[in-house]
C-alpha cells in the first residue's frame, strides 16, 4: 500500500480519576521528524511513545500531544499526612523551647510541606501501560488515515500515467512523418541557400540533423519510466523518494522532447506531459 505522510488521530482513555488524551498529527517531511508536547506529569512516557512511532512510521513530521484531563470517576480527594503533622509539631515545640522568638509554622507552609498532602490519583507507573495502549491505538488510526490518503494519491498518479501513455501513443507514430517533413523542408532550404553543395553533401547534412531531432529514444524512455511508476505504486511501501526520482526523469525526457521536436503538435504534447508530471510531482511530495 502507498501511504501519505498526512494524517491525524486522537484517542482517549478514562482511568477513573484522570483521563488520558493523545493526539497525533502528521504532515510532509523529508525524514521522520518527531515532536512531543507532553504534560510534565507524563514526560517520562516520551521514550516509550517515540519507540513506537519510529517503529511504525517511515517519514513525516509527526507531532504528539499527551495531556491529562479530569476523569469521570469523581473528584480526587486529598488526605492530610497526620503522622507528618505530629512530627513537625514536636520539632517546632522543641525549637521554640530554645528559640522563643521563632515564628510558628503557618498553615500555608504546612500544606506545602513535601509529603504533607496525598491524593487517590494514579501514579505514573500505574498509567504507563494505558499510555502504551493509547499510543498503539492512535498509531493504528494514524496509519489507517495515511493509507486512505495514499490510496487517493496513487489513484491520481495512475490517472496521469494513463494520460501520458495516450500522449506517447499519439506522438510515436507521428515521428517518422515529422522527421520526413522536416528533412524535405531542410533539403529545399539548403538547395536554395547553398547552390555549390552537391546532392550527396545535402543528404548527409539532412540525415545528420534528422538524427538530432528524432525523439524515438525519448518516447521509449518515457514508457519505461511510466512502467516503473506503476510498478512502484503496485508494490507499495516507502515509495516517496523513488517516485520523486522518477518524476525528475520523466520531466527530463519531456523537456528533451519539447526542445528537439520541430513539429508544433509534438511540442504541444510535450507541454501537456510537463503539466501532468508537475501534478504528479506535487502529490508525490505527500507520499511516505
Amino acid at each position: 500500500m502507498i501511504h501519505s505522510m498526512t494524517g491525524f488521530a486522537v484517542q482517549t482513555r478514562d482511568l477513573g480519576s484522570v483521563c488520558l488524551h493523545l493526539e497525533l498529527r502528521s504532515v510532509n517531511s523529508r525524514y521522520l521528524d518527531l515532536g512531543f508536547r507532553i504534560v510534565d506529569d507524563l514526560r517520562a512516557a516520551e521514550p516509550a511513545i517515540r519507540e513506537r512511532l519510529s517503529a511504525r512510521l517511515g517519514r513525516g513530521k509527526v507531532e504528539c500531544r499527551l495531556n491529562l484531563q479530569a476523569g469521570h470517576g469523581g473528584a480526587r480527594s486529598l488526605a492530610l499526612n497526620t503522622a507528618l503533622v505530629d512530627q513537625l509539631a514536636d520539632a517546632q515545640a522543641g525549637l521554640r523551647a530554645r528559640f522563643a522568638d521563632a515564628a510558628p509554622l503557618s498553615v500555608n507552609e504546612l500544606l506545602r510541606w513535601p509529603g504533607m498532602l496525598a491524593d487517590d490519583g494514579l501514579g505514573f507507573d500505574e498509567m504507563l501501560p494505558a499510555i502504551v495502549e493509547l499510543t498503539n491505538a492512535a498509531l493504528d488510526e494514524l496509519v489507517a488515515t495515511r493509507r486512505r490518503e495514499g490510496d487517493k494519491l496513487a489513484d491520481m498518479i495512475r490517472e496521469r500515467v494513463v494520460r501520458m501513455r495516450e500522449l506517447v501513443t499519439i506522438a510515436t507514430p507521428r515521428m517518422p512523418a515529422v522527421v520526413a517533413e522536416y528533412q524535405e523542408r531542410l533539403t529545399t532550404k539548403l538547395r536554395d541557400a547553398v547552390a555549390s553543395l552537391d546532392e550527396d553533401r545535402i543528404r548527409q547534412e539532412v540525415a545528420l540533423y534528422a538524427q538530432r531531432i528524432d525523439v524515438a529514444e525519448e518516447l521509449t524512455r518515457l514508457v519505461t519510466h511510466l512502467d516503473e511508476v506503476e510498478r512502484i505504486l503496485k508494490a507499495g511501501g516507502a515509495a516517496g523518494k523513488r517516485l520523486d526520482f522518477l518524476m525528475q526523469e520523466l520531466n527530463r525526457e519531456a523537456n528533451t522532447l519539447a526542445s528537439k521536436s520541430p513539429a508544433t503538435d509534438i511540442t504541444a504534447i510535450a507541454m501537456e506531459m510537463k503539466v501532468l508530471i508537475e501534478q504528479m510531482r506535487e502529490q508525490v511530495q505527500n507520499i511516505e
